[in-house]
């Protein structure tokens, strides 16, 4: 069980003095050619650019720090599998490590934190398909425990430090850490000194948008900055060359027109109007793009869609099922990489007796029954009203339906 990080402290230092723009000039051409490496195993590139365009483009800022955050948000708990006296001490020891536990960060050593900082940095997999955390594991000896029988002689939790997916290659199938910049082929990780979080890997399609969106906004930008400023034309009897010709363009310069000209009278100049007629295609293509990554990332666009049938929130039922999708997959993933090492090593099993659960907000019922329960109160609440109307106007209540 590794209890020191395999990560020099020059190596994450290095990777951030080395790092570049990958988006600066960023081509439909170039993009292909980052996924297609992405998708051969060279992650490197890739994970580079989605790490910039979720930086820099407001609407993806905006919608994957929600969906990141939304996990960390709901608490956690260790349930049993049975009342047993094993699975008591199991929850216990899982209790005492989730709750000692801290997430860091390898390049940035500002960050800290615990348990909702892990679960967030584990759903950069949404986006970037892969997160890497590498395990710190920090046994603690328990006082006493030689007088208790049923308690282990040590305790268990550690420290996770999220690892940025360019450090890492998947040529093989497997992820694999590279020890430099300039390596091609990594080292293969230690089952228990890694903890790999696996997403939908959303920023593949996210960056085809995001591309189509920033297109037509650069041309946007400067087809406003070509024609948001009226032109201005001097006339005047002075022939050029004389004091009063200087005068009037010095006058026409002032006047703060990017476009301006002067021309003595009776000289005609024509204007080549390059705005075309109707509405511009800019708008329309931006906010297209703007609503696809809204849709992929929370279910649906941003603003919200109504059914007027029933007068349910679509936006609100895709996005919880999102989230309650979510928190199951983080919590599978815990159990799986984190729990099962935990006990093995505390308690020489391979059958846990206990394991993490994190609730949703709706934990309680099923996506179908909360489907049932929006349909009931919505059709109820108009005919609670109707009744009420009409015992205030002394009217006979409708019949209810058997």
């Amino acid at each position: 069980m590794k209890t020191a990080s395999l990560i020099p402290h020059d190596r994450a230092l290095s990777s951030r003095r080395a790092r570049f723009n990958p988006i600066r000039h960023l081509t439909p051409d170039a993009l292909v050619r980052m996924l297609d490496a992405f998708h051969a195993g060279e992650l490197r590139t890739a994970s580079l650019a989605w790490e910039a365009i979720e930086q820099r483009d407001d609407v993806v800022k905006a919608v994957a720090t929600k969906r990141k955050k939304a996990i960390g948000r709901f608490g956690w708990e260790i349930e049993t599998f049975d009342d047993s006296e094993e699975a008591k001490r199991h929850r216990a020891a899982l209790e005492f490590f989730y709750r000692q536990l801290t997430a860091t960060h390898a390049c940035d050593l500002n960050e800290s934190g615990g348990f909702s900082l892990l679960v967030r940095q584990m759903m950069d997999a949404v986006g970037k398909r892969y997160a890497v955390h590498e395990i710190i594991w920090k046994p603690l000896h328990v006082t006493g425990s030689e007088d208790n029988p049923a308690m282990p002689r040590t305790l268990l939790t550690a420290e996770l430090r999220f690892v940025p997916l360019w450090f890492m290659e998947n040529r093989t199938g497997a992820l694999r850490f590279l020890e430099s910049d300039n390596a091609t082929e990594g080292k293969p990780l230690d089952k228990d000194g890694w903890l790999i979080s696996t997403g939908d890997g959303l920023m593949e399609a996210t960056a085809i948008a995001y591309l189509f969106k920033h297109l037509p906004l650069r041309d946007w930008l400067v087809y406003c900055e070509r024609n948001g400023m009226p032109g201005v034309r001097g006339v005047t009897d002075a022939a050029p060359g004389t004091p009063e010709w200087e005068a009037a363009k010095d006058a026409v310069r002032d006047f703060g027109a990017e476009f301006h000209a002067l021309m003595s009278r009776g000289t005609e100049i024509e204007a080549i109007d390059l705005r075309g007629s109707g509405e511009l295609p800019y708008p329309a293509l931006v906010d297209r793009m703007d609503k696809a990554i809204a849709t992929l990332w929370r279910g649906s666009s941003m603003g919200t869609v109504v059914d007027s049938g029933a007068g349910i929130s679509l936006q609100g039922k895709e996005t919880a099922l999102i989230e309650r999708e979510d928190a199951q997959h983080i919590a599978g993933t815990l159990h799986t990489q984190l729990d099962r090492t935990v006990l093995r090593y505390l308690f020489k099993t391979e059958q846990p007796r206990a394991r993490i659960v994190i609730r949703h907000k709706e934990s309680g019922l099923s996506a179908e029954e909360l489907d049932t329960a929006r349909d009931i109160v919505s059709t109820a609440i108009p005919r609670v009203i109707a009744n009420l109307t009409r015992r205030i106007l002394g009217k006979p209540e409708q019949p209810q339906d058997q």
